[in-house]
């Protein structure tokens, strides 16, 4: 393992070991993360993202029945010979450039024991460098990418950066929560940090979401977690630790973001997402203008 240090940041991690039990069936068989919305799954928009942020060494952390995800990233050279002499060559490059992303790696969690169990296991590949965390099943459309934002302004301040978003107060306990500090428009300073909490205890309705940068201290607190809540690691509770030790601040957003594990979501970003595409956004917006008439939706 190199100990060189690094201040920029190269490197992602996606933690891509969940079981999907909110999407279940259909997830008894595939990943969540290779649903797909519109043509392609879920966690290539996560990776493209990762790759238009300038990040080219990605590690995913896989489980069980995730085998699917390093064959969509590897090479298939009988479909490829297959669309090449058909002459789909917009298909062929399709396949060919997935190969070629980035440097993507793959490593298996072992047993579902949690968010930051997952990110624990990348210690090794990450070394002494800062790096992203990018839930694999998060899809965030901010252009520039979110983690642009999230990458400068840790090199303004040297500590981590989180992504909050402000929720409904009922729904905070679905997440982790921020205790905030001073807020400069979208960038909140970071005094705490509780795994979802009663909405009555609550510090804050922002709300932990999809996209972490860490510095490499990160390890030594994950590395001693005990079991919190639901007896898994929680990646929170070592961000609470690493908070005596360094600053760490928020990034606010308020659009963007798809939980593709919850079914709303994964269908308003099929839907949102279509409307962005060239090739399908003229008749698919014919559709919808229509079934809002036919079904009396307005």
């Amino acid at each position: 393992m190199s100990t060189a240090v690094s201040s920029r940041v190269t490197k992602a991690v996606i933690p891509a070991a969940g079981l999907g039990t909110r999407f279940l069936p259909a997830t008894k068989a595939q990943p969540k993360e290779m649903l797909p919305v519109v043509d392609r799954p879920a966690i290539q928009y996560v990776v493209e993202e990762a790759v238009a942020a300038g990040i080219d060494d990605i590690l995913i952390i896989t489980g069980r029945n995730k085998r699917s995800l390093e064959d969509h990233f590897d090479r298939n050279f009988e479909l490829e010979y297959l669309l090449e002499a058909k002459g789909k060559m917009d298909e062929l490059g399709e396949v060919v450039n997935l190969a070629d992303l980035a440097d993507i790696h793959f490593v298996r969690q072992g047993e579902p024991l949690g968010l930051g169990h997952a990110v624990s296991v990348a210690r090794k590949h990450i070394g002494d460098n800062p790096f992203v965390v990018m839930l694999g099943d998060d899809i965030m459309t901010h252009r520039p990418p979110l983690i642009s934002e999230m990458m400068d302004l840790h090199s303004e301040t040297g500590g981590s950066v989180i992504a909050l978003k402000e929720v409904p107060h009922s729904d905070i306990s679905l997440y982790g929560c921020a205790e905030p500090g001073v807020r400069d428009g979208n960038v909140v300073e970071f005094r705490g940090v509780v795994e979802k909490p009663a909405p009555e205890d609550a510090p804050s309705d922002l709300a932990v979401v999809g996209r972490y940068l860490f510095t490499p201290r990160i390890f030594e607190f994950l590395e001693n977690a005990e079991p919190g809540v639901g007896g898994e690691i929680q990646l929170t509770d070592a961000m609470d630790q690493l908070l005596k030790v360094e600053p760490m601040h928020g990034l606010v957003f308020d659009s963007g973001r798809y939980d593709i594990g919850q079914k709303l979501d994964f269908l308003r970003a099929t839907v949102e997402l279509t409307l962005e595409r060239e090739d399908l956004a003229p008749e698919f917006s014919k559709f919808l203008a229509k079934l809002v008439v036919d079904r009396g939706l307005v």
